[in-house]
C-alpha cells in the first residue's frame, strides 16, 4: 500500500504541476498575443502616422523654400533661368506629396479608430482627424491659391505685387505649419499613450505569470513535503552510501528496511556495489598488465573488444636501451630484473606523464603510442616528441642510480637509449585470437618506427623522426634534419630528423651546431666533399661528441675515396635492422 501511495502520490504531483504549466503557458501565450496586438498597433499605425505629418511639415518647409528661390531667381534676370526651373519643379512636385502624407496619416487614424480590439483614445484621434482635414481642405487650398497668384505676377514680372503675395502666403504657411505642428504634438502624445499601455499590459502579463508560477511552486513544494515524509530515511542513507562510494569506499553496504520503490532502489544499490568491487579488482589487475585508459574502455564498453579494428592517424614511439648486453652479462637474474624495472619504470613516467599509451614491453624495448581516442590528432606529435625530450633528460639520472642499483662503482659509459618516432596512418584496435586479444596498432608507420630506433646505432643519434612527424610538432619542437633514409623494407627514401629541444630553448652550442650540420649535409648531397667536410668539422667544433656529424663526415671522407655511382640520389640505404 505504502509503495502504492507513494506512486499515485508523484502521479498526482506531476498531473498538477502539468495543469498548472498549461494554464500558466495559456495564459502566457494569450496575454503575449495581446501584447504582440497593441505593440503592432504601435508600430504599423501610431508611429507611422506620426511620420506622415513630420513629413508634411518637412515638405511645407521644402515648398516654401522652393518658393523663395523662385522668386530670387526671377528677380535676378534670365541669367537665372535654370535656377528658376529646377526650383519650380521642386514646388510642383512637392505639393501633391503633402496631400499624399495627410492622406496617409488620416487613414492611419481612421484605422485606429475602427479597431474595437485594442484601447484607444479615440475621441482625440477624431479631433485630430478633424483639425487635419481643416488644415487640408480649408487653409491649404487658401495657401495654394496665394502660391498659384504668386507664380503668375512671378512670370508677369511685376515683383511689386509678387513681394506682397509672398508675404500674405508666407502668413498662410506658418499658420499652416503651426497648425501641423499642433497635430503633430497631439499625435505624439497618442503614440506615448499606446506606448505605455503596451508596457502596462506587458507588466501585467509577467506579474500573472509570476503569480501563476509561484502558485505551482507552492502546490509543488507541499506535495514533495508529504511524499518526503515517508521516504527521507531510506532515501538518507542511499545517500550516505552514495557518498561512501564516491568516496571509493566499496566495502560497505544499504540496509533494506522497506518492501517499496525505495527498498528496491537499496537492493539494487546493493548489488551495484558489488559489481563496482568486482569490476575495481579487475581493473586493479589490468592496469598492470595493460594501459588503465584501455582496461577501462574494455570495461565500460565490452563492446571494444569485438571491434574490427580502424585505420587512422597514429604515432608510434619506440624506445630501446643501448648497451644493455653489455650491462646485463655477469649480472644475476634478480639483479637484470632490477635494472629492467628501473629502467622500464624512468622511462615509462615520460609517456604516461604526456598522456601516451603504452603497447608492450619487449624486452629492453618498449613500444608506444598517441592518437584518437586517447588524443586529439592535433597533438599527437607534439606529446610524443615532448616524451622524448624527457627521456632523454632522464639518462643521466638512470646512469647514477643503476650503480647503486646494483651495488658497483660504475656502468659501462655505452649506457644509453635510442628512440624512433614515427607518424601515419595505422590500423587501431582489438587483434588477435579467440583465446586472447590485444589492444594494440600495426602496419608500416609501426615498422618504420622500429627501424628508425635501429637507425641511431648508424647515426650515432639518440633519436630520429620521421618526416610526417617532424612536420606535425615543428611548430613546438626544435629539429635537425639528420638524412634522407631508405629502412629495410621501403623502397622510397624519406627525410628523418632527430629532435634537439624545445622551441626557442636552444644553446648556442646547439644552434651553432644545427647551422654548421645543414651546410654540411647540403654540401655532402651535392659532392662538395671539400666544403661538407669543412662544414662538419664546424659542428663537431660546436659539439664535439654529436654522432650523425661524426658519422656523416666518415661517409664524406669513403666517398672522396670511392665516390658514388652517377645515379646516387644522396640518400642512405640500410641493409640490416
Amino acid at each position: 500500500m505504502f509503495r502504492k501511495s507513494i506512486r499515485q502520490k508523484i502521479v498526482g504531483i506531476a498531473a498538477g504541476l502539468i495543469v498548472l504549466a498549461v494554464i500558466t503557458s495559456l495564459l502566457s501565450m494569450i496575454m503575449a498575443g495581446q501584447v504582440g496586438h497593441l505593440l503592432g498597433e504601435l508600430t504599423s499605425r501610431y508611429i507611422p502616422a506620426y511620420a506622415h505629418l513630420a513629413r508634411v511639415n518637412v515638405r511645407s518647409l521644402e515648398r516654401s523654400l522652393a518658393m523663395r528661390r523662385m522668386m530670387m531667381a526671377k528677380t535676378q534676370g534670365p541669367v537665372e533661368d535654370e535656377t528658376y526651373a529646377a526650383a519650380r519643379k521642386t514646388f510642383d512636385e512637392i505639393n501633391p506629396i503633402i496631400n499624399q502624407e495627410a492622406d496617409a496619416a488620416r487613414k492611419l487614424i481612421v484605422a485606429i479608430i475602427n479597431d474595437p480590439s485594442t484601447p484607444s483614445d479615440n475621441a482625440a484621434l477624431g479631433r485630430i482627424d478633424d483639425r487635419i482635414d481643416n488644415a487640408l481642405n480649408d487653409l491649404l487650398p487658401r495657401l495654394n491659391t496665394e502660391n498659384q497668384t504668386l507664380l503668375d505676377e512671378l512670370d508677369a514680372k511685376d515683383f511689386v505685387s509678387a513681394r506682397k503675395t509672398m508675404a500674405r502666403a508666407e502668413g498662410l504657411r506658418d499658420d499652416f505649419n503651426s497648425r501641423i505642428e499642433g497635430i503633430r504634438a497631439d499625435m505624439l502624445a497618442q503614440v506615448s499613450s499606446s506606448a505605455k499601455t503596451v508596457m502596462s499590459a506587458q507588466q501585467h502579463a509577467i506579474m500573472i505569470s509570476a503569480a501563476v508560477t509561484a502558485i505551482a511552486a507552492v502546490l509543488g513544494f507541499v506535495f514533495a513535503m508529504l511524499v518526503g515524509s515517508g521516504i527521507t530515511g531510506p532515501v538518507m542513507r542511499l545517500l550516505e552510501g552514495t557518498r561512501e562510494v564516491e568516496a571509493g569506499r566499496l566495502d560497505g553496504s544499504i540496509t533494506i528496511t522497506t518492501q517499496d520503490e525505495i527498498g528496491q532502489l537499496s537492493a539494487a544499490f546493493n548489488r551495484m556495489i558489488e559489481t563496482l568491487r568486482h569490476n575495481q579488482r579487475i581493473r586493479e589487475t589490468f592496469g598492470r598488465y595493460i594501459n588503465p585508459r584501455i582496461a577501462e574502455g574494455l570495461l565500460d564498453q565490452p563492446a571494444i573488444a569485438a571491434t574490427e579494428g580502424q585505420r587512422r592517424v597514429m604515432t608510434v614511439v619506440f624506445c630501446d636501451m643501448k648497451g644493455f648486453t653489455t650491462l646485463s652479462e655477469g649480472v644475476t637474474p634478480r639483479g637484470l630484473v632490477k635494472i629492467m624495472n628501473l629502467y622500464l619504470s624512468t622511462m615509462s613516467e615520460p609517456i604516461h606523464a604526456h598522456r601516451g599509451i603504452i603497447d608492450k614491453y619487449i624486452g629492453d624495448a618498449i613500444m608506444a603510442y598517441w592518437g584518437a581516442p586517447f588524443v586529439e590528432e592535433t597533438e599527437q606529435t607534439h606529446l610524443a616528441s615532448l616524451a622524448a625530450i624527457d627521456m632523454i633528460g632522464r639518462v643521466t639520472q638512470l646512469r647514477k642510480e643503476l650503480p647503486e642499483l646494483l651495488g658497483v662503482r660504475a656502468i659501462p659509459t655505452d649506457c644509453d637509449i635510442r628512440i624512433g618516432i614515427a607518424t601515419g596512418e595505422a590500423l587501431v584496435g582489438s587483434i588477435g585470437s579467440e583465446f586472447m586479444m590485444s589492444y594494440t596498432v600495426l602496419g608500416d608507420t609501426v615498422n618504420l618506427a622500429s627501424r628508425l630506433e635501429g637507425a641511431n646505432k648508424f647515426y650515432g643519434s639518440r633519436c630520429l623522426i620521421s618526416e610526417a612527424t617532424a612536420a606535425g610538432c615543428s611548430d613546438t619542437i626544435e629539429l635537425r634534419e639528420i638524412d634522407r633514409l631508405v629502412v629495410v623494407g621501403q623502397s622510397q627514401p624519406q627525410t628523418v630528423f632527430d629532435i634537439l629541444g624545445k622551441k626557442d630553448e636552444l644553446t648556442e652550442a646547439q644552434t651553432e651546431l644545427r647551422r654548421n650540420y645543414a651546410e654540411g649535409l647540403a654540401a655532402y648531397r651535392e659532392r662538395r666533399w671539400d666544403e661538407a667536410e669543412q662544414a662538419l668539422a664546424a659542428a663537431l667544433a660546436a659539439v664535439p661528441d654529436d654522432g650523425p656529424s661524426i658519422a656523416l663526415k666518415a661517409r664524406v671522407e669513403g666517398f672522396r675515396q670511392t665516390p658514388p655511382p652517377a645515379d646516387w640520389d644522396g640518400a642512405r640505404h640500410l641493409e640490416h635492422k
